[in-house]
């Protein structure tokens, strides 16, 4: 065997070796660059998703994972114990389709609690949380449809602002929106799409009327102390002119009785 024969024997095994330690570097990404209690796997191109794939599903995860890898395209992070949503806590996430955070404990979303997400999302799931409130922004930017059934909405101005900001494919998360509570009492209980009134006009007129009450009350109480000033200004005259009175009369000096006995 020449020793260009001997040399092609030993590198075709290391190449091909080469080869799958790149496929598998590419197919199942490092446990550095996969949060904790977290799977990641790199899913083929013809697949709906393609690309890597973050799953944290029942991790008992109290809060959102920092180090999630910025080439994420889906990310389960349901059946967890995350109870808020730090601002711009995606914001790394540019390649982000299918976001996943049902069955947590989330009670309110903030402004920029999806920040970062606006031009790639495609579906984010909030179901079965505890929210109750919302920016009125939260989900202005998405053009993700978003899933938001099974929450103890409030249903208030904000809330109506944040639904109806939400883009037309979005319809459907109005009709499944059910108001636990609602400005409007005879609306508890109801769903969202039966409160046929503008709550931030309700909210107005309410802050209205509060502020017309308490200007009232400060009026009544401004006329109630003139009226009592007036009437003590009056007692107090009406003593003192009755302590003029009782005053016993100047008694005449000699020299002036003598002049008016010559004037007579």
């Amino acid at each position: 065997m020449s020793a260009l024969d001997l040399w092609l024997t030993r590198s075709i095994p290391m190449c091909l070796l080469l080869q799958s330690l790149v496929l598998m570097a590419l197919c199942f990404p490092s446990a550095s660059m996969c949060p904790k209690g977290c799977s990641c796997l790199r899913t083929d191109a013809h697949l709906h998703l393609h690309g890597l794939n973050v799953t944290c599903s029942q991790s008992r995860l109290k809060e959102i994972p920092r180090d999630l890898p910025p080439e994420t395209v889906l990310l389960r992070l349901d059946h967890n114990h995350i109870s808020a949503i730090p601002d711009r806590a995606f914001h790394g996430l540019r390649w982000l389709r299918e976001l996943n955070l049902s069955s947590n404990a989330l009670e309110t979303l903030g402004e920029g609690a999806f920040s970062g997400l606006e031009g790639s999302l495609q579906l984010l799931d909030l179901s079965h949380n505890r929210i109750s409130s919302v920016h009125k922004d939260a989900f202005s930017r998405l053009k993700a449809r978003v899933v938001v059934e099974d929450n103890p909405w409030h249903c208030d101005c904000a809330l109506q602002q944040a639904l109806g900001g939400m883009a037309a494919h979005n319809h459907e998360a109005n009709t499944r929106v059910l108001c636990r509570s609602s400005e409007l009492r005879d609306q508890d209980g109801q769903p969202y799409m039966a409160v046929d009134a503008d709550l931030c006009n309700l909210a107005k007129r309410t802050t209205d009327y509060a502020m017309l009450v308490t200007m009232f009350g400060w009026f009544a109480m401004v006329i109630s102390y003139v009226v009592y000033y007036v009437r003590q200004n009056q007692e107090d005259a009406r003593r003192h002119l009755e302590y003029l009175k009782s005053l016993p009369s100047k008694p005449k000096k000699p020299d002036e009785a003598e002049d008016i006995s010559t004037v007579v």
